[in-house]
C-alpha cells in the first residue's frame, strides 16, 4: 500500500468516525452532570416527611432531564447538554452521622445542598458558609438569620407563622378582655426555637396577655394530659407551639378527651407552623382535629393551583399508579425548583467546567427573584445576600368538619432581630 493511499485511507476513516460521533445521542459523548440533593433523614421522627421531598426531588430532576423545562408555565430553559442527577444519603437526624456524609457529598462535586432537620442546620450552618455551599432546608429558625448564613427556606420561619396565627386569632376576637397565649411546644431545639424574647414582645404589642410555657417530648409516649390541664387552669385562650404530626395528633386528642378546643366546652385553640401540616393531620384525624390551626404549610391536593397540577402531573409521569401523597412531597418539589434553579442561573455567568459552590451562591441563589412557584409557596420566592427567607406571607389553615380550609394570608412579620 502506498503512502497516498494510506492517508486517503484515513482520512475517510476519520470522517467516518466524526460523521458517526455526531450522529450519537447527547448521553453518548462525555457527560456533563450536575448534582443536587443531600441529606435525608429517612430514619426516625421525619421519616414520612423525608421520604416524601426525596420523592419529590427525584420527580422534580426527571421532568427537568426530559423536557429541559423548568415549570410548564416557565419560559426559562436548562441547559440541553447538561444532566441532573440525584445524590443523598439517610443521615437518620444524627448529627454525628450527617457531617461526614456532607464531607462525603462535598468530595463527589455536590455544589448545592440540603438540610433534613433543625438538630443538622445546627450542626453543618457554620460549615456550609465557610465552603461557600447554598442549601435548602426542611427546617427553619432563627438560628438561619444570625449573619452570615447560606441556608434558604420555603416556607416562614416558625416565629413567623406563630405570630400570624396570632394575627389572625386577634383579628377574629370578640371578647372586650385581652386573649390570653401560651406556648404549648414540642420540648427539642425546632419547638424551642420560638421561645425568643421577640416573639413575647410582638405578642404583648398586637394585645395578648402572655401566660407562660408547656413542653410536649417531640414524640410524646403518653398523653400531654399535665400540660393541657395548666393550660386550662391558666385560663388560655390560644396555644402556639411547633411540632410534628406525631406530636401535634395526640395532643389534640387528649384536648378533645378534655373537652379543650374552639368546638369544645373550653374555648382553645391550638396553632402550629409547618411542618404540623394541616393537609396530612386531617386526613389521619379527621372530624377529631377540627380546630387546628396550621401555619406555613401547602395547599391540599385538590386545590386548583398550577403548581399542585404540575406536581401530579410529574407524579404520573414518574411512578404511574403509586401517589405519594405526603404534603411534604410539596417542600421537596419547592428544594428541588430552587437547587436547579441556583444552578441554571449560576451557569449564565460561569460555565459549567469552571463552577464551583460559591458561584452557585452568589450567581444563582442570591440571585433568585420572585421565583414562581405555581403557588406552592405561600408566595413566590426570593432570595438574596443576607436574606434567606422566601416568602414574605404566611398561609394560615384550620381543619374544619374534617377538611383543610384556607383562613388566611397574613404578612411575615420578621419577628426575630438579626444579631
Amino acid at each position: 500500500m502506498n503512502m497516498v493511499k494510506m492517508r486517503w485511507m484515513l482520512a475517510v476513516s476519520a470522517i467516518i468516525l466524526v460523521g458517526a460521533t455526531l450522529l450519537l445521542p447527547v448521553g453518548a459523548h462525555a457527560a456533563k452532570i450536575l448534582y443536587v440533593g443531600g441529606t435525608q433523614s429517612l430514619t426516625g421522627p421525619f421519616a414520612e416527611d423525608s421520604a416524601a421531598v426525596l420523592s419529590a426531588i427525584q420527580d422534580y430532576v426527571k421532568y427537568v432531564n426530559d423536557t429541559k423545562m423548568m415549570a410548564p408555565w416557565r419560559k426559562e430553559k436548562f441547559p440541553a447538554d447538561i444532566t441532573l442527577e440525584v445524590m443523598w444519603r439517610d443521615d437518620e437526624l444524627k448529627p454525628a452521622k450527617a457531617l461526614p456524609i456532607y464531607e462525603e457529598l462535598k468530595a463527589k462535586g455536590m455544589l448545592v445542598y440540603r438540610i433534613s432537620g433543625s438538630p443538622i442546620a445546627l450542626a453543618l450552618k457554620d460549615r456550609l458558609w465557610q465552603d461557600h455551599i447554598g442549601a435548602t432546608s426542611m427546617a427553619t429558625g432563627p438560628y438561619l438569620l444570625t449573619p452570615p448564613q447560606s441556608i434558604f427556606t420555603y416556607y416562614p420561619l416558625y416565629t413567623d407563622s406563630d405570630a400570624a396565627i396570632a394575627d389572625w386569632f386577634k383579628a377574629n376576637w370578640k371578647e372586650k378582655r385581652k386573649p390570653r397565649v401560651a406556648y404549648l411546644t414540642a420540648d427539642n431545639a425546632m419547638g424551642r426555637s420560638i421561645e425568643i424574647p421577640e416573639l413575647k414582645a410582638y405578642l404583648e404589642k398586637i394585645g395578648y396577655e402572655f401566660v407562660g410555657t408547656q413542653y410536649v417530648p417531640l414524640v410524646p409516649t403518653s398523653p400531654p394530659t399535665t400540660q393541657l390541664t395548666w393550660l386550662k387552669e391558666k385560663g388560655v385562650d390560644v396555644a402556639l407551639g411547633v411540632m410534628i404530626l406525631p406530636g401535634s395528633q395526640p395532643t389534640v386528642k387528649e384536648m378533645v378527651r378534655l373537652g379543650m378546643g374552639p368546638f369544645q366546652p373550653y374555648k382553645m385553640t391550638f396553632g402550629v407552623p409547618s411542618p404540623g401540616h394541616a393537609v396530612v393531620f386531617a386526613e389521619a384525624m379527621g372530624k377529631l382535629g377540627d380546630g387546628y390551626v396550621c401555619a406555613g404549610s401547602f395547599p391540599s391536593w385538590d386545590d386548583p393551583a398550577p403548581g399542585v397540577k404540575f406536581m401530579i402531573e410529574a407524579q404520573k409521569r414518574s411512578h404511574p399508579g403509586k401517589f405519594v401523597k405526603h404534603i411534604m412531597y410539596q417542600g421537596g418539589f419547592l428544594e428541588g425548583m430552587i437547587q436547579v434553579e441556583a444552578l441554571r442561573l449560576a451557569m449564565q455567568k460561569v460555565p459549567f467546567e469552571k463552577l464551583t459552590p460559591k458561584d452557585v451562591l452568589e450567581n444563582g441563589f442570591y440571585k433568585i427573584k420572585n421565583l414562581d412557584t405555581g403557588q406552592i409557596s405561600s408566595t413566590p420566592l426570593t432570595y438574596g445576600e443576607g436574606d434567606v427567607e422566601g416568602v414574605d406571607s404566611v398561609r394560615i389553615d384550620q381543619v374544619q368538619n374534617g377538611k383543610v380550609v384556607k383562613v388566611g394570608l397574613y404578612p411575615v412579620r420578621h419577628i426575630y432581630t438579626r444579631k
